[in-house]
């Protein structure tokens, strides 16, 4: 499954529902409601954003059902006529998915549906799909835009990520922006406007998704029977999606060898570097430092006497770490973890990289 759609949406790869369309999560509805009501002065593209793991992607999907249903209910889709019936088999003619093709193979797309160019010219090497949305992809949407709607109401442009548009499909996009096509509405999904280019960005109207509140987090993910919901919930940051994804994958809420790491240094001793190198030897370089970075964030919250935001169970020996360690020094290292980020896809010694950053958090977090 892709990491990023995974993380992101809880929808199935083709769109659809009990009720023949789509559903907006239970944190969305009224977000949604409030938006979709007024569709006679509705923008022609919006910049969908917030939160990692919170369901921007359902929530986009959604909404472009509800855009394309032609009686909706309270501004949400019907899941009743011919035009939900169309978007929940995959096949409505006046919605375009525009996605890297590794996304849209990872969703169980053939990989032309993503990009006509696909297929390698003649004697040129078949090369990896595109993990960016590319000039072509936007170039193809052309004649889409030339032809008249098929069943006279909106057409739907959904971009996700957004953050994968390279600058000259970027560029692309926002000559497309400047001079609209009529009766058609853009959605872009992204974690970070910041991450986008600025003038594409100020071409759509922005709408925020808030995190759900901790108690909405925790009973949808007991609907979906994850347990414990509490630390699952915790160790994603609060991200519901992003949480199911975590206890889908077979692992721990926390890592083993966060725990072997964090329950030595409670007690003043040092742990045994060289087997858990080992053990991180097998895990993907971004995954454990991304938790070696959530482990920093709870050791500054326990410094400041505030409770651990993403390992609970880890709380007591952390308190006792943060009661001894230097605060200075525990900052720095979390900002050299930082930097580590840009080796983690590097073709370095897994071993000896993960040696040399416990090393350097073990040091951290000694008195």
């Amino acid at each position: 499954m892709n990491a990023a759609r995974s993380s992101e949406s809880a929808q199935p790869a083709a769109p659809g529902g009990s009720s023949g369309a789509p559903q907006f999560l239970p944190w969305q509805r009224e977000t949604a409601r409030a938006w979709l009501g007024n569709r006679d002065r509705f923008a022609h593209a919006w910049l969908v954003h917030g939160l990692a793991g919170i369901g921007k992607l359902d929530f986009a999907i959604a909404a472009a059902a509800s855009l394309l249903c032609e009686t909706p209910e309270n501004g949400l889709a019907c899941g009743h006529c011919a035009a939900c019936a169309w978007f929940a088999s995959g096949n409505h003619p006046d919605l375009r998915r525009i996605r890297p093709e590794a996304v849209a193979l990872e969703e169980g797309a053939d990989a032309a549906e993503s990009a006509e160019d696909a297929e390698p010219a003649a004697g040129t090497t078949k090369r990896a799909p595109s993990k960016e949305i590319r000039i072509d992809q936007i170039r193809s949407l052309e004649s889409w835009f030339n032809t008249a709607t098929h069943r006279g109401g909106w057409r739907v442009a959904l971009l996700y990520p957004a953050h994968a548009l390279n600058v000259v499909s970027s560029n692309a996009l926002l000559k497309v922006l400047e001079e609209p096509p009529p009766h058609t509405v853009f959605l872009l999904v992204a974690d970070a406007p910041d991450r986008l280019l600025p003038t594409l960005v100020s071409r759509c109207r922005r709408l925020p998704l808030p995190a759900p509140d901790p108690d909405t987090a925790l009973r949808w993910l007991r609907e979906q029977n994850v347990e414990p919901a509490r630390e699952w919930l915790a160790a994603a940051g609060g991200a519901p999606l992003a949480a199911l994804r975590l206890a889908q994958s077979g692992e721990a809420a926390c890592p083993p060898w966060l725990s072997q790491l964090v329950g030595p240094l409670a007690n003043g001793q040092a742990p045994d570097v060289g087997t858990l190198a080992e053990a991180l030897e097998k895990v993907a370089a971004g995954e454990w430092i991304d938790a070696l970075q959530r482990l920093y964030t709870d050791l500054m919250l326990a410094g400041a006497g505030a409770p651990a935001r993403y390992f609970p169970s880890l709380a007591g020996g952390v308190a006792q770490i943060a009661a001894r360690m230097n605060a200075a020094r525990v900052a720095e290292s979390a900002r050299w973890l930082t930097k580590q980020r840009a080796l983690a896809t590097h073709p370095l010694n897994a071993k000896l990289f993960a040696h040399a950053a416990l090393q350097r958090v073990v040091l951290s977090c000694q008195a």
